[in-house]
């Protein structure tokens, strides 16, 4: 059986947090922040292996419209025309506690003021980025992709 024209362009995504399953499904693309800046997967991308970081991730569904979340550390494996990324946190903008995010952040910082051991240092510094990532997306207004 042939492909259709528009499922050619189509890939299953499977997005799954310590929370639950986010996203199962057949998308056009997804957007994930890495290391360097973002990187995009379309249908029949190479296969990959791909460490995530804290940021915003973007779907296309089928119909082209755009879901974002926010998302915390994880990976990314790409094969097959099916990718599925596991996340630590991931989070619609709008469920996002803004009082929550900032009490977090206040904490993070007078910990790294702190004298700590190295490992404490990093899990400090880790929870400020989090903490900053959840505040920046959660006020940001959403960008228009369509």
């Amino acid at each position: 059986m042939q492909e259709s024209n528009v499922d050619a362009h189509l890939f299953h995504l499977k997005v799954v947090s310590v929370n639950g399953v986010f996203y199962d499904g057949k998308c056009r693309a997804v957007v994930l922040p890495c290391i360097d800046g973002e990187m995009a997967f379309l249908a029949h991308h190479e296969e990959m292996f791909l460490a995530i970081y804290d940021g915003q991730i973007r779907i296309q569904k089928e119909d082209g419209s755009w879901i974002e979340a926010i998302v915390s550390l994880g990976s990314a494996q790409y094969a097959n025309n099916r990718c599925t990324i596991f996340v630590d946190t991931c989070e619609l903008p709008e469920e996002i506690d803004k009082r929550r995010a900032t009490e977090a952040l206040e904490l993070a910082q007078e910990h790294l003021r702190q004298e700590q051991s190295i490992r404490e240092h990093q899990m400090s510094q880790a929870a400020m980025a989090r903490a900053l990532t959840r505040l920046k997306y959660s006020t940001s207004k959403n960008i228009n992709l369509d």
